[in-house]
């Protein structure tokens, strides 16, 4: 690789361009002619849509929806997992499980589950059209004097939602892939690795350039929430210092000096556990100089966020027929499912329905077992599902986010509710605990007529990450005070007033850092955040270790009694019993919201956020007719919930309670029992053999094409072939 400069072109008080030589780009997309650009901000805006188009497909289909994301992200965390057995996925799981502690990655095959075609492609090729733009509005004549007012205006906006666009693409490569190629200039293909440190320098001191010089969400009628503005760069900032000062895995066989900083600065590191397969666990020393810049943008967001609203409380009323909401968190999903930008959404990339690849719900909602087209609703896979333990030992009972987060239930595809069991499956025929902020039957139009067309967008950054991230940066630099305060607004509005606990909370975690990112957990389950924050924070092998002792010991209790109670009262048992019943006949409704208090014994209500559309019939009306006016149910009163009994208390299956409960139609099903049967799935394969103290191996290999087109070599003992 031929030498890397690192400079930082400083005109009129910004800085425009880092200038480095050599590194790869995968793609050469069309020169955009600097007078085209600026010929007028439609032509230019017509640029940057072409760019965003991109921008939506590599998300949905590759780091934010499917693809990388879709095979290690969402299911390879302590606190989420994988639906189907193991060696029936072997491509996905060994990522997921960080390559049987290191040992497995001289094995994988560089195209086990990627295709020549993955990720990394698409992200350069989002690079190449963010180049494009890029360039071709720095050579413009009126490009200085544009970047020289010190306000907003809509060319300096394009040029930032550009700007922002690369990092953007960066982080997400190296999320994934550790140092890759660093490509700026358009058309010009670049070859060797370049630091990621380097590279994270560089797009941060980029974005504070454009920063100032962009509108916020809301500020005028382009501004919506699929585009890159003022608020999100502020987010992004921080989301980026908190990376770049983070915990990574990097390759020791590529000399001493060659991770260095955006300036050339030979980096020095603090090192956690043990060197492995020729790389290491380690962090910046300079990690604290991040957090600070972290907390100036991420503050910045908080005080003046534009029309984006944080909801401490749920705005709306009673439903008419009686349902409870009195849960903001619930809202913001609700406004998902409706196909809205939700109100505390900084950034979504957007879906139309009918058309496209939309992993919500298909890949990370609510499963359903129904066909592929002409369902209710249609058939939802469910690639990401809840660990046990996680469900059982560590939501707190009192909080809301719980059940939006995690269902015990799935749907049919006929407009029923059904238990999902524990058996290595998909859909709703099993793999246990599944997802549930994005379901079908939540929506006021479902898509009937075919699956992953939900319309569903995608969310990429909302204002509850914000306020956490800023409590991080703020208990890392010693403001435990401020910290506390960030992480009381998360915490409060999700339980029920004087419930959050956020002292006893703290403490039970051991530090007001690690509480803040516990609450991470909580707040972004299923979400794809906590593998990431577990990583870069270095709590990862603590995180596995706790969990696997505590799936030890529940599956231990169920072998042993039939049953475990967890420390914070929640019992799995060896089967729960369950009943279908008419719910709209005795509710008034199917689709359950807040559990309203006082009814936590109704097995209907509880646990809640769960049930099954109102109004299945009105989407098959078409095929009634007047001997069969009922086409889903085939009558007017159908059974479409289901009642659960013992799902968080033990009921002795001999005893008089079970007998009762059978008489009054319930049967008993088994629960934990398969846990048991399951174990190597869920206890010896969840972060299989890693031994807490060797370097991570969480990253994904290069392809072979990647390495020869691009002068590369995989590290961590990956293949090279």
């Amino acid at each position: 690789m031929k030498k890397l400069i690192y400079t930082i072109l400083l005109a009129v008080g910004m800085s425009s361009i880092v200038s480095c030589s050599d590194f790869l780009e995968t793609s050469s997309p069309s020169v955009v002619d600097a007078d085209f650009v600026f010929s007028n901000i439609e032509t230019a805006r017509a640029a940057m849509d072409g760019a965003y188009e991109q921008w939506r497909s590599t998300c949905q289909n590759q780091i934010f929806g499917d693809g990388l994301f879709y095979g290690s992200e969402v299911v390879g965390s302590d606190i989420e997992r994988h639906p189907e057995a193991f060696a029936n996925q072997p491509g996905r799981h060994y990522p997921e499980c960080l390559y049987q502690n290191g040992t497995y990655a001289s094995s994988y095959s560089l195209l086990s589950y990627q295709s020549e075609s993955n990720a990394y492609t698409y992200l350069y090729s989002c690079i190449g059209k963010a180049n494009a733009i890029i360039n071709a509005m720095q050579n413009a004549s009126n490009f200085k004097s544009i970047m020289s007012t010190g306000t907003a205006s809509d060319f300096s906006q394009l040029y930032g939602e550009a700007i922002a666009l690369r990092a953007c693409s960066y982080r997400e490569l190296i999320r994934f892939y550790g140092d890759v190629p660093y490509a700026y200039k358009n058309g010009v293909a670049a070859k060797g690795l370049a630091p990621r440190d380097s590279i994270y320098d560089i797009c941060i001191a980029q974005l504070k350039t454009v920063e100032p010089l962009m509108y916020r969400v809301g500020d005028n009628t382009t501004m919506a929430k699929n585009v890159f503005s003022r608020t999100f760069v502020q987010g992004l900032i921080g989301r980026m210092c908190l990376d770049a000062a983070g915990y990574q895995t990097r390759r020791s066989d590529l000399g001493s000096s060659f991770y260095k900083d955006g300036s050339g600065n030979v980096l020095t590191f603090e090192t956690l556990g043990t060197t492995h397969n020729n790389c290491v666990y380690e962090r910046r020393s300079d990690y604290k100089t991040l957090y600070e810049t972290a907390k100036t943008y991420l503050k910045a967001c908080i005080d003046n966020p534009g029309t984006v609203v944080f909801h401490s409380t749920d705005p709306r009323s009673t439903g008419s027929k009686g349902q409870v909401f009195d849960n903001p968190y619930q809202y913001f999903f609700q406004q998902m499912n409706n196909l809205e930008y939700a109100d505390e959404s900084i950034y979504e990339y957007n879906m139309t329905q009918g058309t496209g690849n939309d992993a919500r719900p298909y890949s990370f909602g609510r499963v359903s077992s129904g066909g592929t087209a002409k369902a209710y609703p249609c058939k939802s896979y469910g690639q990401g599902r809840i660990n046990p333990a996680f469900y059982y030992g560590m939501f707190d009972p009192n909080d809301k986010r719980r059940d939006v987060s995690a269902c015990v239930t799935g749907s049919t595809g006929k407009g029923i509710e059904k238990l999902i069991p524990f058996t290595p499956n998909s859909k709703a025929e099993g793999g246990g605990i599944t997802l549930s902020k994005w379901d079908e039957n939540r929506m006021a139009s479902p898509y009937v007529l075919g699956q992953r067309v939900s319309g569903i967008h995608g969310p990429y950054m909302r204002m509850a990450e914000i306020y956490l991230a800023y409590a991080e940066a703020c208990a890392v630099t010693g403001d435990d005070a401020t910290a506390k305060t960030y992480l009381a607004k998360i915490r409060e509005r999700s339980f029920p007033t004087g419930k959050a606990n956020t002292d006893a909370f703290i403490t039970s975690c051991g530090s007001t850092f690690k509480a803040v990112i516990q609450e991470r957990g909580f707040e972004f389950a299923g979400e794809g955040d906590r593998r990431w924050t577990l990583i870069r924070t270095g709590l990862l092998p603590e995180a596995i270790k706790k969990i696997k002792d505590m799936t030890y010991n529940m599956i231990q209790g169920l072998k042993n009694n039939g049953y475990y109670t967890f420390s914070n009262g929640n019992t799995i048992s060896s089967y729960v019993w369950t009943k279908l019943v008419d719910a709209k006949t005795s509710y008034g409704y199917r689709l359950t919201t807040q559990c309203p208090s006082g009814s936590e014994s109704d097995p209907v209500l509880y646990p809640g956020w769960r049930g099954q559309n109102n109004d299945w019939e009105s989407f098959s009306a078409t095929a009634a007719t007047a001997s069969s006016p009922y086409p889903i149910y085939g009558t007017a009163t159908p059974k479409t919930n289901l009642a659960i009994k013992g799902l968080f208390s033990y009921i002795n299956p001999n005893g008089t309670d079970a007998a009762t409960l059978v008489s009054n139609g319930y049967a008993k099903v088994d629960w934990g029992s398969l846990l048991v049967t399951y174990s190597k799935e869920y206890y010896d394969y969840l972060f299989y053999d890693y031994d807490y103290t060797s370097a991570p191996i969480y990253l994904w290999p290069f392809t072979p094409n990647i390495i020869s087109t691009g002068s590369l070599t995989n590290g961590y003992d990956f293949k090279q072939q």
